[in-house]
């Protein structure tokens, strides 16, 4: 698959998001090895801590259809700018996925990517920076 799909289904599944009280809409898509995509979106709750992002809506829909393997997952904002996963996001990315590529794509459909180590070094459990 190419990434300009898979950042096309981010910039959809943001159709579905429910940003209550930030009005920050984010569509996330996810790759797995066997080519299946699945998308998520931003959905708010009063209680801040509740809320769950784009991209862990996806990765969680993903693993709860049995998928454990991926290879990359695309994140789309309405910003000018790329949008970047938030820290939380990262981490369970770094967790769930592995070294995948992360596709981050802007308002106006553009993309850049990286890997995951790029966005968070060091992570908590990982073992290869002794």
């Amino acid at each position: 698959m190419n990434y300009k799909h898979l950042a096309e289904s981010a910039i959809k599944a943001k159709q579905n998001a429910l940003p209550l009280y930030s009005n920050f809409y984010v569509g996330a898509a996810v790759l797995t090895s066997g080519d299946n995509v699945y998308t998520g979106c931003n959905i708010e709750s009063s209680s801040y801590s509740l809320t769950i992002c784009a991209e862990r809506t996806a990765i969680f829909k993903a693993i709860s259809e049995g998928e454990r393997e991926f290879k990359a997952i695309a994140v789309a904002g309405d910003m000018e700018d790329y949008i970047s996963p938030c820290g939380a996001c990262r981490q369970v990315i770094s967790d769930l996925c592995g070294e995948i590529d992360i596709i981050m794509v802007n308002s106006n459909g553009d993309y850049i990517v990286k890997k995951t180590s790029e966005l968070l070094p060091f992570a908590f459990g990982d073992k290869d920076f002794e």
